[in-house]
């Protein structure tokens, strides 16, 4: 049974922003059915049916061990998950500084709760 997930307010900003950015560049239909894919993958993520990796072992030792990464088109969802629900902390374009995107979402620690 997937758990229930949720978006931080940095990661409900990234999706606003994606979804504008899409719409302005390749229309509203391109806009609406990427802006489906990321929220399908972050269903995934919920439901335990998405590959996902570790984002200390991929891009930064030092990240917090619980933040994990799943792949969405262009973009990375990062997430951390508990025995309750997924966090989805935000998402990132794969031509993103991630080291440094991600340093910042985890110092201090994402903003968890709205």
């Amino acid at each position: 049974m997937p758990k229930p997930w949720r978006l931080t307010r940095a990661a409900e900003a990234s999706l606003i922003d994606i979804a504008n950015w899409t719409h302005q560049t390749f229309g509203p239909r391109q806009a609406a059915a990427y802006e489906d894919d990321l929220i399908t993958v972050c269903r995934d993520i919920a439901a335990g049916t998405a590959i996902s990796q570790d984002c200390r072992r991929i891009i930064d030792p030092d990240l917090p061990e619980d933040l994990r990464f799943a792949r969405a088109g262009q973009h990375f969802v990062i997430f951390v998950e508990d025995a309750e629900q997924v966090i989805i902390v935000d998402f990132l374009h794969g031509r993103s500084d991630l080291p440094r995107r991600l340093a910042a979402l985890t110092d201090p620690k994402p903003d968890r709760d709205h």
